[in-house]
């Protein structure tokens, strides 16, 4: 039992660093509600990469998701330059279109399938330790633990091989472009990013924790640090305190462990923003007398 609670938690950080990461980037470029589009769009991804290939192989997925990530962010650029719509409605139409596919998809072709989207709604991390991945004669634990550890490796290696560039796009993009750096290139891995992130993901806590994860710990972030750097430290331990505080929520009150973690993110926001309000009027008194 302890191990399988191990499991849960060790998952359940993964998931908070690798969506801290992005998250902070989104959030910092004022597009974090294109990592709320992409994260359901990606759903279209899975389906069609399952229908074609009749495998649930996790590189076919990832490579499917990354795919329609990349299609969300692109299709989202064209309806915003050249069909002069809002940016946040092209958001709507296009993720709310491929996700209405992808459940007609899902309804139509995969019923017999275990890919539903209420599975890729809510997730169900308490069932994730018991998918083993066994080499030999060895059992070297859950296949979504792996999956996770891998996108999250993939994660920190793009945030230290590209700080910089990304540091200089997220403050200034016409100064990153002016010094030769492919701001759009780097944008559209950082989509992909996002994407595979969110796909890696799916399968043990569900779209809606995903979301949570990527918006949550990042603004949280936002209201204390002073640097990029800062933030990104503040994101990731907001994100794996809420991961454990949710967990033992849940398991108090036999309710959803994936909930139980969003709303614990929200907590924290909630504390910060009361803390920064109370120290803000403190200082304003001191200021005065």
């Amino acid at each position: 039992m302890m191990a399988h609670e191990l499991w849960i938690l060790a998952i359940a950080a993964l998931t908070s660093i690798s969506c801290a990461i992005v998250g902070v980037l989104l959030v910092l470029r004022r597009m974090a509600m294109l990592g709320d589009a992409i994260s359901h769009s990606v759903l279209l991804g899975l389906v069609v990469a399952f229908l074609l290939t009749e495998s649930r192989s996790i590189t076919i997925m990832l490579a499917g998701a990354a795919l329609t990530g990349l299609a969300t962010a692109w299709l989202t650029q064209v309806l915003n330059q050249y069909g002069k719509l809002q940016e946040d409605a092209s958001m709507g139409i296009i993720f709310t279109l491929f996700f209405a596919v992808a459940v007609i998809l899902i309804s139509l072709y995969t019923g017999q399938v275990d890919l539903d989207q209420e599975c890729v709604l809510y997730g169900e991390i308490a069932f994730a330790p018991f998918d083993t991945i066994i080499m030999g004669d060895s059992d070297i634990g859950p296949r979504t633990f792996w999956v996770l550890a891998i996108v999250t490796l993939l994660n920190l290696m793009f945030l230290w091989i590209g700080y910089y560039r990304l540091k200089a796009m997220t403050f200034n993009a016409s100064f990153a472009a002016s010094i030769g750096i492919q701001v759009g290139l780097w944008n559209y891995a950082l989509m992909a990013l996002v994407a595979t992130t969110t796909a890696a993901s799916f399968e043990a806590v569900g779209v809606i924790l995903v979301v949570a994860l990527i918006v949550i710990p990042a603004n949280t972030a936002f209201l204390l640090a002073r640097s990029l750097h800062g933030m990104l430290i503040y994101a990731i331990g907001f994100g794996v305190l809420s991961s454990i505080t949710g967990y033992y929520l849940a398991r108090y009150f036999d309710a959803s462990i994936s909930a139980s973690v969003a709303v614990m993110a929200g907590v924290f926001l909630a504390l910060v923003l009361v803390a920064k309000k109370a120290k803000i009027r403190v200082d304003r008194k001191t200021v005065t007398s």
